[in-house]
């Protein structure tokens, strides 16, 4: 269930208005990770990450197909098949969402995924033909181990063709595999992204999942809390400088670093509710509120920040969309925070645990 303890927000000191802006009560979800976004019957989900360097791609597959939705809010998107979700448009469901390192070189990943989906008869029904429906956004991590080796089909093939029910692996796989965090004074300061996913399953057969692989140029907060659990870190590296601070001093990416300009939190929030193809962007929409809360600043210039919406149909929900919505925008931000904790570091990209020792 989701249980409000009505925990208070107690910020100190100069930034305490603006941690609790998001506001006043802080909401603890019990159980709220769940079986993340398998945890919505009719979805599998597979990761497949690259050898060569840190990238990789993840798929989400609806093989009986998803009303689907998204909404687009950074500033520098890489995204495949973002017009046919519009709600004006024809095609209600979708097969497929790929989420993908490599920057726009990764939108060849979701092409292995059609190819999976059509050797299995899945997709679209137009005439005598099959052509699955299969959506996908990307970010950049070509910074990280060398640019030149990036997903492509073979890895999207691969994600799907080990796509399973099966709670799915959170950190530095798949999408998450060479995402960075924190990058506001360039990435020698930076910290280890990753990918993570929640999920919430309510006592009248709701449930609400995301999972999100995030990439951002600013710092991963604490809603509950507002302290900050990755980001910028110090001019010594063992401690967090905080990108609220830094951008009330002035202080931005050092001139001339180039390697941070490109980042993006891409993921998918998902339903077992009916929706229509309007409801599910809506949804979309509002989940962004939960990016925003847990990511600072979000939704950037240099960001793609882009949220895809899935509804499965499986269950007639009573308690309304505005309901549906808060809880996935509950669930990104419980993404959010679960990618970087469960990340793993790389040489001058320490993790959460790399940094602190307890994983916080």
């Amino acid at each position: 269930m989701y249980v409000a303890r009505g925990v208070v927000l107690a910020a100190a000191g100069a930034f305490g208005g603006f941690l609790a802006a998001g506001g006043c009560v802080a909401q603890e979800m019990a159980d709220s990770a769940g079986e993340g976004i398998t945890a919505v019957e009719g979805l599998t989900l597979g990761h497949f990450t690259l050898d060569e360097r840190p990238t990789g791609c993840t798929v989400v597959l609806a093989e009986e197909g998803a009303v689907a939705g998204v909404d687009v809010r950074g500033g520098a998107p890489g995204t495949r098949e973002i017009a046919l979700l519009d709600p004006v448009n024809s095609v209600q469901e979708a097969h497929a969402i790929v989420l993908s390192g490599g920057s726009a070189f990764g939108l060849d990943a979701a092409s292995g995924v059609v190819r999976h989906l059509e050797e299995r008869g899945i997709g679209y029904r137009a005439g005598d033909h099959v052509v699955p429906i299969v959506a996908g956004a990307i970010l950049f991590d070509l910074g990280i181990g060398g640019g030149s080796v990036r997903p492509g089909p073979e890895c999207g093939y691969e994600a799907a063709r080990a796509a399973s029910a099966a709670p799915p692996a959170e950190g530095s796989v798949g999408a998450g595999a060479g995402a960075t965090v924190g990058k506001l004074r360039g990435r020698g300061r930076a910290m280890k992204g990753g990918i993570g996913t929640a999920s919430i399953t309510l006592e009248d057969g709701l449930t609400v999942a995301a999972v999100v692989a995030v990439n951002a140029v600013g710092d991963v907060v604490d809603p509950a809390t507002g302290e900050v659990v990755a980001g910028v870190r110090t001019e010594d590296g063992t401690g967090f400088a905080d990108a609220r601070a830094l951008l009330r001093q002035g202080e931005v990416r050092p001139p001339g670093d180039d390697a941070s300009v490109e980042n993006t939190t891409i993921g998918v929030v998902a339903t077992n509710a009916t929706l229509t193809k309007a409801e599910i962007t809506k949804v979309a929409q509002m989940a962004h509120d939960g990016l925003a809360r847990a990511v600072y600043p979000a939704h950037t210039p240099s960001d793609g920040d882009t949220l895809f919406g899935l509804a499965t149909g499986r269950h007639r929900d009573e308690g309304g969309l505005s309901r549906i919505g808060a809880l996935a925008a509950d669930m990104v931000a419980e993404a959010i925070l679960r990618a970087v904790r469960a990340a793993t570091g790389l040489p001058g990209l320490p993790s959460v645990t790399d940094l602190t020792g307890t994983g916080r």
